[in-house]
């Protein structure tokens, strides 16, 4: 497609946006919104769609997920089923689908986008984002954004002689998982069919009996790792203030905005995040699709100042919930806006803290088997600038994040060790 052609295509999209009916979520002309995943984040942005006006169905593997507890109708599938999902569109006959999982089948996604269905950010971005062999090549190879050595193996002889090129200490990862599973440091040549047997049996999809692809990629001397959430709208791409955050065997603990680091960090990561952005988007728009929403770019910052591409998350990101308590417009909001045809300026992505102040979370994973009842909230939320959101789960078995905390304090310490007070403030009983 010529940039004319690409450009004809994004204005009439635009157009289209700005007529989308809103106010009418249970009248003849409501535009009708479907979350493919109904977790915790996608329970925020379902409320930011309702308060707009557009009718919301939550879709998920198991009934009582949080989104579904909110929408105005919910389904329950397997929504990585082909014809299940076909039949889920033909039923509800969305006009916007929001995958908010990875499990799902993508062909389907693809042919509802091409049937004139607006997937969020776009069918091919979400496609891509599920694959990190797809990302890697799209980000290193053809935008020039910098990323740790790496290679590909589609076989443990083909992965010994990746991680031979790369080094040790080596990180080898499935291409098609999320959240650490399948993942394994490798400090020497001895490990390395062991973590071979932990890609394939340690992925979220190890039990659809496929061999998984991985990517073998050199241990970078990492300081810390910065998230920059990433909103392409109808005005254009803009750029939230990095967050920064811990993490513990690959699952977010804690987060916090604004990220102390040096202004030349923070503005690479800003200028990363953002090339990485314009290049999905521009693959949507080639394809004649919207590529709006809000993007998690996660980036490592190592020892000596540089910053390096990792990864890319197409929707809100879980380190991102901070924002309910950083930013005038809390990711979900702005996630909410952008895929309605709403424009998204530097303005509505400001901080809207006092000057100097921090703003943190702190993620509640609880452990046990059953239902998890929270008390001793009014104790938990006594001092000042702090907040809570439970995401009220059916149940937990095992360990299952079940809430966070929220904190405002004078400078990162304060507002880590609040948000951590009204965790540790709360009484959890497993039932």
């Amino acid at each position: 497609m010529t940039e004319t052609a690409v450009n004809t295509v994004a204005n009439s999209l635009v157009s289209f946006a700005a007529h989308r009916p809103l106010g009418t979520p249970l009248g003849k002309h409501a535009t009708r919104v479907l979350f493919l995943g109904s977790g915790e984040l996608g329970k925020e942005v379902t409320i930011e769609l309702m308060r707009l006006g557009a009718w919301v169905c939550a879709a998920d593997s198991y009934a009582g997920a949080p989104a579904q507890q909110v929408a105005h109708e919910y389904r329950v599938l397997d929504m990585a089923n082909a014809d299940e999902l076909q039949a889920l569109f033909d039923e509800v006959k969305p006009d916007i689908i929001v995958p908010e999982v990875e499990a799902i089948a993508t062909d389907v996604l693809a042919g509802a986008a091409a049937a004139g269905a607006q997937v969020v950010p776009s069918a091919e971005i979400a496609a891509i984002c599920m694959d990190r062999e797809r990302l890697r090549v799209l980000a290193h190879e053809e935008l020039g954004l910098p990323t740790t050595p790496y290679r590909f193996a589609g076989s443990l002889e083909e992965l010994r002689a990746g991680a031979a090129e790369v080094g040790y200490p080596c990180v080898v990862k499935p291409v098609m998982s999320s959240s650490g599973h399948g993942q394994s440091v490798v400090r020497s040549a001895d490990a390395i069919d062991a973590a071979w047997v932990e890609a394939q049996e340690g992925r979220r999809a190890a039990d659809e009996g496929d061999v998984s692809r991985v990517i073998v990629e050199a241990l970078a001397p990492l300081d810390y790792e910065l998230t920059v959430l990433t909103v392409s709208s109808s005005a254009g791409i803009v750029t939230c203030a990095p967050i920064g955050q811990r993490q513990e065997s690959g699952d977010y603990r804690e987060s916090w905005q604004p990220a102390a680091s040096s202004e030349a960090v923070l503005a690479q990561a800003q200028l990363i995040a953002r090339g990485a952005v314009e290049g999905l988007v521009a693959r949507a728009r080639k394809a004649g699709e919207t590529g709006w929403g809000v993007f998690g770019v996660e980036l490592f910052v190592l020892t000596d100042g540089s910053v390096l591409f990792n990864e890319v998350s197409p929707r809100p990101h879980d380190t991102g919930m901070v924002t309910m308590a950083s930013q005038r417009l809390s990711e979900f909001a702005l996630h909410a806006r952008a895929i309605l045809g709403l424009p998204i300026t530097a303005d509505h992505v400001a901080l809207s803290l006092p000057n100097g102040a921090v703003a943190a979370s702190h993620a509640i994973v609880v452990a046990g088997d059953g239902e998890a009842e929270f008390t001793n909230a009014a104790r938990a939320l006594a001092e000042p600038g702090t907040d809570l959101r439970i995401f009220s789960k059916p149940e937990v078995h095992g360990h299952r994040r079940m809430a966070v905390a929220l904190a405002i304090g004078a400078d990162e310490a304060d507002a880590r060790a609040k948000a951590g007070r009204v965790a540790d403030a709360l009484q959890i009983d497993v039932r």
